[in-house]
Parts: C-alpha cells; sequence; structure tokens
C-alpha cells in the first residue's frame, strides 16, 4: 500500500569526517519500507550527540543502517512494507530509527513508531524518541530508579537531562542535576530538580551527601565519564546504581574498586543504537502506556532549545557543540 511518492528527496549527507561544514544537502533516492518497516514524510528531525560523533567519525552506523545521520524523527507515514502491523497511511508518528532521519522521508520499524502525543506538533515529537528511549531504559529499566530514591542526573540541560529530570520527577523520585551555568540550573529547578549545582563552581558530591543525610544518591546517570567515575561512586549510597550513557569526558579513568565493594554499588552502561527492534519496540510499549499519558496530561513535554531548517545542519551541529543550548535542537524538514 502506497501513495505518491518521488523518487529522490533531499537528504543531509556526511561528505566525509570532520566539523560541521562537512553537512551537506544533496538527492538521494527515496528508501523503499522493507518487511515490518514503513515509509515516513518527515516533517522535522531531532540532533543529537551520537550526529556529532558520526560526523566525526567517530560512531559508524550499524550494519544495514542509513549513513543519513538521525536518529529520531516525525511524520505522516506514507507506505506500509510488509507486516507492518498497526498503522495506516496518513498516521501522524514519531519514530526512533538508526539512522535516516535527516531527510524528507525516512524508513522506520512500524514497532519503534509511537503516535504524536495529543497537544504537540510535529516539531516537539521529533524531539521525544531518542532521549525518551534513552532515559526510561536506563533510568528506569537498567537501573531501577524507584519513588522516594535520590537521583541525580548529569548535563541537566541536556536533551537528555531535561527529559530525566521531568521523568524521575514524574515518578516520584528526588532529583538532583549538574549543569555549568546559573541560567542553565535555574533550567533544571524549573523542571523540577530539588537543586541543580553548577559543576563550575560547587561539589555534586558534597551537596547531595548534605542533602540527603549522609546517605547519598540511589541512582546517577552519568553522561560525562572521566574523573567523574570515581566521584560518583563516593556520592552513592549503599546498594546505590550508576549508569553510564556516554563520555564527554573521556572513556578511560582509574578507579578504587574498593567503595564499589563496601556499599554493593552496580555500575552498568549501555548503547541503544545497535539493539534490537524487538528491544526497541519493548520500550516503546513502556512508553506508549506509562509516558505519553503524562505527556498529553502537560506534565512532561521536550524542552524545545532551537529549530533550525534542514538545510541549516551544520549550523544546528554548531550550536549542539557549543553547548550553549537548554534542551533540544530539531530540524524542521516539512510541514512542521
Amino acid at each position: 500500500m502506497t501513495q505518491s511518492i518521488p523518487l529522490t528527496m533531499t537528504a543531509v549527507e556526511i561528505t566525509q569526517p570532520g566539523g560541521p561544514e562537512v553537512l551537506v544537502p544533496a538527492q538521494r533516492p527515496v528508501p523503499q519500507a522493507g518487511p515490518g518497516e514503513v515509509l515516513v514524510k518527515v516533517a522535522a528531525a531531532g540532533v543529537n550527540r551520537p550526529d556529532v560523533l558520526q560526523r566525526g567519525g567517530n560512531y559508524p552506523p550499524p550494519p544495514g543502517a542509513s549513513d543519513i545521520p538521525g536518529l529520531e524523527m516525525a511524520g505522516t507515514i506514507v507506505a506500509l512494507g510488509e507486516r507492518a502491523a498497526g498503522w495506516q497511511i496518513g498516521d501522524r508518528v514519531t519514530a526512533l530509527v538508526t539512522g535516516g532521519g535527516y531527510a524528507a522521508y525516512c524508513t522506520a520499524p512500524a514497532a519503534q513508531c509511537l503516535p504524536i502525543p495529543k497537544g504537540l506538533s510535529m516539531t516537539e515529537a521529533a524531539a521525544l524518541p531518542e532521549t525518551f528511549f534513552t532515559v526510561w531504559s536506563n533510568v528506569f529499566d537498567r537501573l531501577q530508579l524507584g519513588a522516594g530514591e535520590a537521583f541525580l542526573v548529569h548535563g541537566g540541560s541536556s536533551g537528555i537531562g531535561t527529559t530525566a529530570i521531568q521523568l524521575a520527577r514524574a515518578f516520584s523520585a528526588r532529583v538532583f542535576a549538574t549543569a555549568g551555568s546559573a541560567e542553565k540550573c535555574q533550567a533544571c529547578v524549573d523542571l523540577g530538580a530539588e537543586r541543580a549545582i553548577n559543576y563550575r563552581s560547587e561539589d555534586f558530591v558534597a551537596i547531595t551527601k548534605e542533602a540527603t543525610e549522609g546517605k547519598g544518591l540511589d541512582v546517577v546517570l552519568d553522561m560525562v565519564g572521566g574523573d567523574y567515575i570515581q566521584r560518583n561512586i563516593k556520592a552513592l549510597a549503599p546498594d546505590g546504581r550508576l549508569g553510564y550513557i556516554a563520555f564527554l569526558g573521556g572513556s578511560k579513568n582509574e578507579i578504587d574498586l574498593l567503595p564499589v565493594m563496601l556499599k554493593r554499588l552496580t555500575i552498568t552502561g549501555s548503547t541503544l543504537r545497535a539493539r534490537s527492534v524487538d528491544f526497541k519496540a519493548a520500550i516503546a510499549e513502556r512508553l506508549r502506556e506509562k509516558v505519553w499519558p503524562l505527556i498529553e496530561a502537560g506534565k512532561v513535554r521536550p524542552v524545545m532549545a532551537q529549530t533550525f531548517s534542514l538545510g541549516q545542519a551544520a549550523k544546528a551541529h554548531a550550536l549542539m557543540e557549543s553547548s550553549s543550548h537548554i534542551g533540544k535542537i530539531v530540524l524542521e524538514v516539512g510541514d512542521a
């Protein structure tokens, strides 16, 4: 089942590994929906740190994935592959993909699509999948954050951070965050953090210890790595859990394992892009059941930093790398 679809489309290519300037609009064939997939006419696509890593040659697409960057998008389904259950042509969806989002058309596994939440624009919906899938998978599935527990997210003003703050608070955790300026710290507090810690001038270990009456944190979500790992271990309470999803400060550091043993800590990490469709489909179902109602009720929303046109992808990446933004950066592709 299809509707009228052009043979070619505009997409953003990575011409060679390098800076933002290597992102160049080009003409590509429109992809075809394979078994279990849908073809989406893209209205908007989210910009994420993994896109920047891919552009620099440090995060290659998994086998079979599109070389076009973009791990999330929103738009309208225009074709259905065989066995693409649950959707119809004309449905408005947002989807997590392994690549291809920076384009006028993009295929997605039907099981990784979610309906556009009521009250959100296509542009806002395109800002959901990458961060919401990542936060739910790590904070709630792997790290098992529970009501009343003390949770710290580093990089609280990022797309991941603003999502983690809101979801942790919505599920009744005590929320702390680190950020790099007074403005960013205030944004974290406005989203529901009990305390936001300026990492340039404050010690998150001392502040969270004091706030928890010496017990420490139950869960830490870190995307910094580097020398944060030993400080995270020090900040954790007995039976605390530490999860890694990135390492902007480096992937290697020497640590003392004694407190890990004495406090019975769990240290884990994950990446999402190369996981199976079934794995991501299970997360999509949990988001649809537990989180989409919160979004539609206005209790959780994507925090939007700035939008750019598809042809301005280089400017969007330059903003991402500046780290001056708060929330999500989105490319508007079509009728958003």
